[in-house]
């Protein structure tokens, strides 16, 4: 008979172990016990220092101040992505958090925005993005629950130390009953009768048994893997990176309240200013540049001075074959690894964890609930790689070996027939309500990367243009407008991020 389930061990800890931590405990309470088990010997990788609005709903979930955690995390706001070099070696463009425009309104704006250009009356895609208006004036503030406002399409995101918020989130854990144990896994022992894991042996002999365990032992994939099997799935003919190089430098100027990507000869460079500090990486192909090249061209490229050496880290991109197997789920970089592009590592923890939860299993371990996560959590991630990729796909450039390759390389049938459909007609769409990229995400980084559709929906030359161009011009103006009254990035974090109530009051 099946029975709940009582203990709960969490294999590793750093920002994935200590969000299983903080998630769990607080869904299950008194009714189960939470352990988490890590060595202080072993490193973290700590590299996610960039995450999209959902984080928001995690600390919302697991009751965290706001304040309290910008201040513990060195936190700043992120309000999207600027892109450098991509589309061609000359070229910018912004991805902004929210949508485009007032919302229905004006209809579909992607099609309402094609005819308006067509006949040259549209302005960049940016002057209909409030996040956007606000991250080129170097400006922050918090989204607005009246519908009604201007701030309802701020959203927002934030840049933080992944090690201070791991950190973070094991005083807050500890705190509310979570027990971590300090020790080294060196054997996991499974069960002979159905291969289920029992017990994992520390170093000096102990040993630690549960009912549920959580495998967050980053690339290793220490129970998931090395004891399990479970397999991996392969990404690197669409996704080649296979290298990052990490370095904090010197904070130099004001705080941007965006992470900025800029396109290298064989890869990609993240900027990511934080309260005290500036992060930076260099993610490359070991197949067009060496190591120490790419180190090079990582310092020559600091806006401050660097505060450590680069930090070396190596992946293969892709998935495991099975994320949940008999009673291990695996989560963070032991699940797989998309490269941080656009920010989804500490989202797609947050994913599990969601999925994990909803999927609460009992000691039978139900193999169609676990069939069940693996094939819905598996498309979700399937759908951010497809995202990821298109970056590479969707360039002119030709100028380096890296860029031809990635330019001409095959891509999954499922990104082509988006790339093709909007090529053809600017036609946008969602795969199911677990996408979780946006048609506005799409249409920022297809359009901003040079993919112009040959025509638009031919429904809307039947709009009343005169209507639809001024209600485009009022966007822009009441946008920006809005903008200019935000503080700016700076004074915002004095603040402590407190600027709900008089944005409320400004709308």
């Amino acid at each position: 008979m099946a029975e709940p389930i009582k203990s709960i061990l969490i294999v590793g800890g750093g920002t994935a172990g200590w969000m299983a931590a903080a998630a769990i405990q607080r869904s299950v309470g008194p009714n189960a016990t939470v352990t988490l088990v890590e060595s202080a010997d072993i490193g973290i990788v700590g590299v996610g220092e960039a995450t999209v609005p959902t984080i928001k709903d995690f600390n919302a979930l697991i009751d965290l101040d706001e304040a309290e955690f910008m201040r513990e995390t060195q936190a700043t706001i992120k309000l999207g992505i600027e892109f450098n070099g991509w589309g061609k070696a000359d070229s910018a463009y912004f991805h902004p958090f929210g949508t485009y425009g007032p919302g229905p309104t004006i209809g579909d704006f992607p099609q309402s925005y094609f005819t308006l250009r067509e006949q040259g009356r549209a302005g960049s895609l940016e002057a209909y993005s409030i996040c956007a208006h606000a991250a080129r004036r170097g400006k922050a503030g918090a989204r607005s629950g009246d519908a009604r406002s201007p701030y309802s399409g701020l959203h927002t995101a934030y840049h933080f130390d992944a090690v201070l918020y791991g950190k973070y989130l094991r005083r807050v854990c500890e705190g509310r009953g979570v027990t971590r144990v300090e020790g080294e896994i060196v054997d996991v022992v499974l069960k002979p009768e159905d291969g289920f894991v029992d017990h994992v042996v520390l170093k000096d002999g102990r040993t630690l048994k549960a009912d549920l365990f959580i495998d967050c032992t980053g690339f290793r994939g220490l129970l998931i893997e090395g004891a399990l099997k479970a397999g991996y799935e392969d990404w690197s003919e669409w996704l080649p990176m296979n290298r990052a190089l990490a370095v904090p430098c010197a904070k130099v100027g004001p705080v941007t309240p965006y992470t900025t990507s800029t396109a290298r000869d064989a890869g990609w460079q993240w900027r990511i200013a934080l309260q005290h500090r500036t992060g930076n990486g260099y993610v490359y192909c070991s197949d067009y540049i060496d190591d120490d090249a790419a180190r090079e061209t990582l310092l020559a490229n600091l806006d401050g001075e660097a505060l450590a050496e680069p930090r070396p880290l190596k992946f293969v991109t892709g998935r495991r074959k099975k994320l949940w197997d008999k009673n291990v789920v695996s989560l963070g970089l032991s699940s797989g690894f998309i490269e941080p592009l656009e920010s989804t590592s500490i989202h797609l923890v947050q994913v599990g964890l969601i999925r994990l939860l909803q999927h609460w299993p009992d000691t039978e371990f139900s193999p169609v609930n676990i069939a069940g996560y693996n094939r819905r959590l598996g498309r979700e991630i399937e759908l951010i790689r497809d995202f990821v990729i298109l970056h590479y796909h969707a360039t002119d450039r030709d100028d380096t070996p890296f860029w031809r390759h990635v330019r001409d390389m095959p891509i999954p049938d499922s990104l082509a027939e988006r790339v093709e459909m909007f090529r053809d007609r600017g036609l946008l769409f969602q795969v199911g309500a677990d996408e979780y990229f946006s048609q506005g995400s799409w249409l920022a980084v297809m359009y901003g990367q040079g993919i112009v559709p040959a025509a638009h929906n031919p429904l809307y030359d039947y709009q009343n243009i005169e209507r639809v161009a001024d209600g485009f011009e009022q966007v822009k103006r009441t946008w920006g407008a809005a903008a200019d009254a935000l503080p700016s990035h700076e004074d915002f974090l004095k603040r402590g991020g407190m600027w709900a109530g008089e944005v409320a009051a400004a709308a």
